[in-house]
């Protein structure tokens, strides 16, 4: 995935208005009509943030008579849960080390309770 496309991708999903439009098209095609109905917005407000969609190639529209149906189209999510794939790795990773570290850190401290003293002041039991 070119580096502007994934941009637009991830500028397109960073506003909830449109990860809620993406979240309704996953269900089903809809009108700009319908895709506005949930929100307390006017359709052309709807309409920019469909062009914003639109431009990151996360949606499309059609032509079926009257009606111009809005579809969501995956390939550039597709793409970048690729790209973030990559950090998931490295986290996964990260959080290996780290499990590692604290077993080998647990076990330290088991081996200092069993060579401290019961009491306190050193005196043993």
């Amino acid at each position: 995935m070119g580096a502007e496309l994934l941009d637009a991708t991830f500028a397109a999903l960073a506003h909830p208005t449109r990860r809620a439009i993406l979240a309704r098209l996953a269900r089903s095609e809809a009108t700009v009509t319908e895709l506005a109905e949930p929100f307390d917005m006017s359709q052309p407000a709807i309409s920019k943030h469909l062009r914003v969609l639109e431009r990151a190639g996360l949606v499309s529209r059609g032509r079926d008579a009257q009606r111009r149906p809005c579809r969501l189209e995956a390939r550039p999510l597709r793409e970048a849960t690729a790209w973030l794939a990559d950090y998931r790795d490295y986290w996964a990773e990260s959080y290996q080390r780290l499990d590692a570290l604290l077993d080998e850190l647990h076990a330290g401290d088991r081996t200092d309770v069993e060579r401290r003293p019961d009491r306190p002041d050193g005196t043993g039991g």
